[in-house]
């Protein structure tokens, strides 16, 4: 077997050689997060890219397993900012020179929604005045709202597939018309051809997930040659049925240092795209995501949901920072990411260097 120092100075890694990168533990653990380090540094740079993160409602047609705001959790306050209220979070975010914006709901696909979303988007870029960059995360949709979308102005979409394995995928998910793995694949590829940047992610440390799973997941991002990445490690919420399963889990900090070991794997894997510095980092450890910044994440998504409706928002229990206001998260972000020797990237849309590259080809 290759000394673990130098397979992780490789450019090519098979699915075994990132498995074991991402088990990783003690001093193999710190050998992979410096060597991610200086990768990033040397192809991305030190810039910490923001997006500010509106979850403008918590209504969603979808029963995923492991879900807090899944359809049939009945202890959930539904809501749902009106335009207003999603317009005047992206005037915050253009004045605090956040640079982007990601819009994020619960899953719906009716006429009414589709719409909506494309006013808001003009509203958007007409109060803007075109400065901020659009990101959508609202699931799986039909090719022809996916372009409608996008001419209306977003270019990027973070569809995560949560897992490359088939019979993982329908664990945390019913079997359904609703819930069907190959659609999640094919909206990936409905992205694509409509020209998005493409985000897409994985959760780490599901019940019964191996580390091969991991490298699968990771391999799998490389097949669909994604532009960017957000994943965290797996944190379960009470009100679903996946909880029922915990006694399986790995202890969370093991999770929190798996996953820290998937974004240098990735960071090594394709070292141009952007990855995302998770807040379920910050959930198990208060210094989550800034050391995900300092190994290989570029990417920071500030929460500016007004805080009256964070706290329905709760994909897992425990959220961090349900509690604060946008201006809470505004002012201490500057000093948190010059700790771990990054600096913003203030006012600029932080686009994917991997998206550009590819369409040079």
């Amino acid at each position: 077997m290759k000394p673990f120092h130098q397979l992780i100075t490789q450019s090519r890694f098979d699915r075994h050689e990132l498995a074991r990168m991402i088990a990783a533990q003690g001093d193999d653990h710190r050998l992979l997060l410096e060597q991610s380090a200086r990768v990033t540094l040397q192809t991305i740079g030190d810039s910490v890219w923001l997006r500010g993160l509106i979850e403008f409602s918590n209504i969603c047609i979808k029963n995923c397993y492991y879900c807090g705001i899944r359809r049939d959790n009945r202890l959930t306050s539904r809501y749902e900012l009106d335009d207003d209220a999603i317009v005047q979070a992206a005037l915050f975010a253009r004045d605090k020179g956040y640079g982007s914006i990601v819009l994020q709901a619960g899953e719906r696909n009716d006429a009414a929604f589709v719409d909506r979303i494309g006013r808001l988007l003009c509203q958007i870029h007409e109060k803007t005045h075109g400065e901020l960059g659009i990101t959508l995360s609202l699931g799986e949709q039909d090719a022809q709202t996916y372009r409608y979308w996008k001419q209306c102005g977003a270019h990027r979409y973070l569809l995560r597939f949560e897992t490359s394995c088939e019979q993982l995928y329908y664990q945390m998910h019913p079997h359904d018309h609703r819930h069907d793995y190959q659609t999640r694949l094919q909206c990936l590829q409905a992205l694509k051809s409509c020209g998005y940047q493409v985000g897409t992610g994985v959760m780490i440390g599901l019940p019964g997930q191996s580390f091969h799973h991991l490298a699968d997941d990771l391999l799998m991002m490389q097949q669909l040659d994604i532009d960017m990445v957000g994943m965290g490690p797996y944190l379960e919420h009470q009100q679903t049925p996946l909880y029922q399963r915990r006694h399986e889990l790995w202890p969370v900090q093991r999770r929190f240092q798996v996953a820290l070991n998937m974004i240098a794997a990735l960071r090594l894997l394709m070292p141009d795209i952007n990855i995302a510095a998770s807040t379920a980092l910050q959930a198990i450890d208060p210094m989550g995501r800034e050391k995900a910044l300092r190994i290989g994440a570029n990417v920071l998504m500030p929460n500016i949901t007004p805080s009256v409706n964070r706290r329905n928002y709760q994909l897992y229990d425990n959220k961090p920072c349900v509690d604060e206001g946008a201006d809470d998260c505004s002012s201490c972000i500057r000093l948190r990411v010059e700790m771990v020797g990054r600096k913003l990237a203030l006012g600029e849309w932080g686009d994917s260097q991997h998206f550009f590259n590819r369409n040079k080809q």
